[in-house]
């Protein structure tokens, strides 16, 4: 079978949810009959599909799986020698005292013709084993050389794309090797709504906020249950987020005990409780903390690092870098389950969510939306929605010296246009609960006015409002005059 014969290759598991891409992928490496042995890489944190893929893929392509824990070598070898002569109905399995041996049977597999071998969480075995990159590393030069006609299909899988990068890199390298570099992502925020079966643009985001767009949540965390509509919200969560036997009520802290170190665990705790009620700066959560500078700059990079936040550059401070929770389960748990932690466990839970829905609203969804409306610019917007090809939409803070004050803008967009790279192409203020009206683009224009004094060029830097409540009458002239760009839920979900 060749690369292009895509007819002939298997189709996707029924119960696949929009993976055709990653799936396509996958059985274009796998299935490519051209000999040599060749080498994948697949990244993914845990919950987002990674395992359920791969395992669906050698099923259908008749490969074999082997899943790496966190053991001692000499047991991982054991695991693995017993899976390999259940998958080649060996009489007994061997018995193997070495990675270089293991690897050079797993390796045999493809001497006959394509084969898959997946190990899947493979930093868990690297981890016990630090030479293992490289013993992988020496098996491909030395097949290469001496069984040139081996079509082995190796695919090596982890978690976290940045910690699979560092993993694989270094002298030993395996991505010179890698014919596949994949990363299982979660669902964008349109496919999320599709996946959870809602189709009210409200409440998406309101769902979005609290799950994101990791699909096992649905399914093993609140067992298939989706809100029926816009009034059953709030009774949703009480049943799931805030219900202690579900699953999904205990996530977030499996989550941060999984990615950090004990000793950074109360920090992490802290500096995550820190970012949900407001901070972004180092300096910010820092004075929130009452911490140590170099304490919570440590923590703030292994929790990026391990993909639990993002840091991203001030829209016009660059050496300025404003840090976000990356999982929406994590910010809710601290905004709102975490604080309120007492009055769940003492009280009725639907009255202790009643006192916090404030703090839901304006602590979560709130900035929640701006993110969406950020992803919207760069994913869904129309190319000549801005007047230029959209790079960057990021949070940016103006300083405003004859007020004495601080500009926000939630929605900084700056692209390509007419050849020049990082224009500013608009200047955007997102609001959750808040119709928005004259006075908000009265605002923008102030802030494009500041920001011409200090030198930023600004002649094509279009205001723009993103409401999830609507607009008033005198805002929608404005838009009609293209004064002013207006993206309501509708739009975030919709249109372009």
């Amino acid at each position: 079978m060749s690369p292009s014969d895509a007819a002939d290759r298997p189709a996707p598991p029924d119960r696949m949810f929009d993976r055709e891409a990653e799936w396509d992928d996958l059985l274009r490496f796998v299935c490519d009959t051209r000999r040599g042995a060749t080498l994948g890489l697949v990244s993914g944190q845990r919950r987002y599909g990674k395992t359920y893929l791969l395992e669906a893929m050698v099923k259908a392509t008749g490969g074999f799986y082997f899943d790496g824990q966190a053991a001692a070598e000499a047991e991982s070898l054991r695991r693995l020698a017993d899976r390999l002569a259940e998958h080649t109905r060996a009489p007994q399995p061997p018995r193997w005292h070495r990675w270089e041996d293991a690897l050079d049977a797993l390796l045999a597999l493809g001497d006959e013709g394509p084969v898959p071998v997946v190990i899947d969480d493979f930093p868990d075995l690297v981890g016990q084993s630090p030479a293992l990159p490289a013993v992988i590393h020496s098996a491909y030069r030395r097949l290469r050389t001496e069984r040139p006609e081996n079509r082995t299909r190796l695919i090596l899988s982890g978690g976290i794309p940045s910690i699979v990068t560092r993993l694989f890199s270094g002298p030993s390298s395996l991505h010179d090797l890698a014919g596949l570099e994949l990363a299982v992502r979660p669902f964008d925020f349109r496919t999320a709504a599709r996946f959870w079966g809602i189709d009210d643009p409200r409440l998406a985001v309101q769902v979005h906020a609290v799950v994101g767009g990791t699909p096992a949540y649905r399914g093993d965390f609140v067992c298939d249950d989706a809100p029926a509509g816009p009034d059953d919200f709030d009774a949703w969560v009480c049943r799931t987020a805030l219900n202690p036997r579900v699953p999904l009520f205990w996530e977030a802290r499996h989550l941060l005990e999984e990615e950090a170190d004990h000793a950074d665990r109360a920090l992490c705790h802290s500096v995550l409780v820190a970012i949900a009620s407001g901070c972004a700066t180092r300096g910010e959560i820092t004075d929130c903390v009452a911490g140590s500078l170099n304490d919570v700059s440590h923590v703030l990079v292994v929790m990026q690092n391990r993909g639990l936040l993002h840091g991203e550059p001030d829209a016009f401070r660059p050496g300025l870098t404003r840090y976000r929770i990356a999982e929406p389960l994590l910010a809710f748990e601290h905004a709102v389950a975490w604080p309120h932690r007492v009055a769940l466990e003492q009280e009725d839970v639907a009255e202790a969510w009643r006192r916090a829905r404030r703090v839901f609203d304006a602590a979560v969804v709130a900035p929640h939306f701006a993110q969406l409306c950020r992803n919207w610019v760069l994913g869904f917007a129309a190319p000549d929605t801005f007047g230029g090809a959209p790079e960057e939409a990021v949070r940016g803070t103006v300083p405003d010296p004859a007020r004495h004050t601080r500009l926000d803008v939630d929605v900084a967009v700056r692209g390509m246009t007419d050849g020049r790279p990082g224009v500013l192409l608009s200047l955007g203020l997102a609001r959750w609960n808040e119709t928005m009206g004259a006075d908000h683009l009265d605002h923008l224009r102030h802030i494009r006015s500041v920001l011409a004094a200090s030198g930023e060029d600004t002649s094509q830097a279009l205001p723009a409002c993103y409401s999830a409540t609507g607009f008033t009458p005198e805002l929608h002239a404005a838009a009609a005059r293209n004064e002013v760009l207006l993206i309501d839920a509708d739009r975030l979900y919709g249109g372009e």
